[in-house]
């Protein structure tokens, strides 16, 4: 069901007018947490900071890298951070054991996750069934591992068979590249690249994004406190109208964007980080559903889906319901969210 049509019933007609912008608003610092080290990505935020996109709409920005989209997730919850930009799918867990804080995605960024099953050709692994007793490789509780059996399921592939190997973040690539496990799940544009960056052939890399190959979920998105956006709608309005003219802008300049990210980090590869963005604009970006209803666009159908099999990944058993973990109440009207 697309929500453009038909917005979150649950929560009422009234309770989802958009919320007035008042450019006046106080310029307070906004803290903002990434997921991660800064990547071509991020540049939609950095660049609109850069050009007082956020400041003409009253946010006075400050953004900060993250440590991964589940410390993230803890850092909104604990209020370090008013929004954060995270794996919706770390929600499920967190807002059912944690319905005091709950964290909502305000807007969806990513219309597809980036999760993905990784090998080289060295391996001989020509399918996704090829893994089935071969050795795997994540970091313990990372996202698409804990998605894998989902995944598993709709691919055919014969889970219990895997062995699993678990490393520190930082090593899993490394140890692929290297042949100390034959595929890896992670995030497809991040490990990609870091193989790049590794000296491995990029004829030689295999992938099979999750969301290409049967299991089409969300994946990252803005998100804030449910209780911080009911007290402050204005701002995550404002933020979330933001955040959207800067992705414009990083679709319109990318070389742009990569230069607003170098000037915060030092050691920032922009030629690599503009082929990060151009992977993730085509592969969780500009879909089919963003294509034909504008960015942030919602369906139920699709977010019940993330949340079963996160449920179901982690042993949830009273998940949240779609309407207390999606909301399109602070998108501003599909005619300004198209991307052409």
């Amino acid at each position: 069901m697309n929500l453009s049509r038909r917005t979150l019933i649950a929560a009422g007609a009234g309770a989802l007018a958009m919320p007035a912008i008042r450019p006046a608003m106080a310029q307070a610092p906004l803290r903002f947490c990434l997921d991660w080290a800064l990547q071509g990505n991020h540049g939609m935020f950095s660049l609109a900071d850069d050009r007082g996109v956020f400041r003409q709409n009253g946010i006075n920005l400050r953004m900060d890298r993250g440590f991964g989209s589940g410390d993230t997730t803890v850092k909104i919850a604990s209020g370090a951070y008013e929004i954060g930009y995270t794996d919706v799918s770390t929600m499920v867990k967190f807002n059912a054991e944690n319905p005091d804080k709950r964290i909502v995605s305000i807007y969806q960024v990513l219309d597809r996750t980036a999760a993905a099953l990784i090998t080289l050709k060295k391996t001989g692994i020509t399918t996704p069934k090829g893994v089935a007793g071969k050795r795997l490789g994540a970091p313990e509780g990372e996202g698409s591992r804990m998605l894998f059996p989902a995944f598993a399921n709709v691919a055919g592939i014969d889970a219990a068979s895997v062995k699993w190997t678990s490393m520190a973040p930082n090593l899993r690539d490394t140890m692929l590249a290297q042949g100390q496990v034959d595929a890896v799940t992670g995030f497809l544009f991040t490990t990609y690249f870091n193989l790049v960056g590794l000296g491995t052939k990029e004829d030689d890399i295999v992938a099979w994004p999750y969301a290409e190959n049967g299991l089409d979920i969300y994946g990252s998105a803005v998100v804030a406190r449910a209780d911080w956006v009911e007290k402050n709608p204005q701002v995550a309005a404002a933020f979330v109208k933001s955040s959207i003219a800067g992705l414009k802008l990083l679709l319109a300049e990318p070389d742009a964007a990569m230069a607003s990210l170098k000037k915060r980090e030092s050691l920032f590869d922009e030629a690599l980080e503009k082929r990060r963005w151009f992977m993730t604009r085509d592969r969780s970006i500009l879909t089919p559903n963003v294509k034909a209803g504008g960015t942030g666009v919602l369906d139920q159908a699709r977010g019940e889906l993330l949340i079963k099999v996160n449920a179901d990944a982690y042993g949830v058993s009273n998940p949240p319901k779609f309407a207390d973990l999606f909301t399109d109440r602070f998108l501003p009207p599909q005619a300004e969210r198209m991307l052409g």
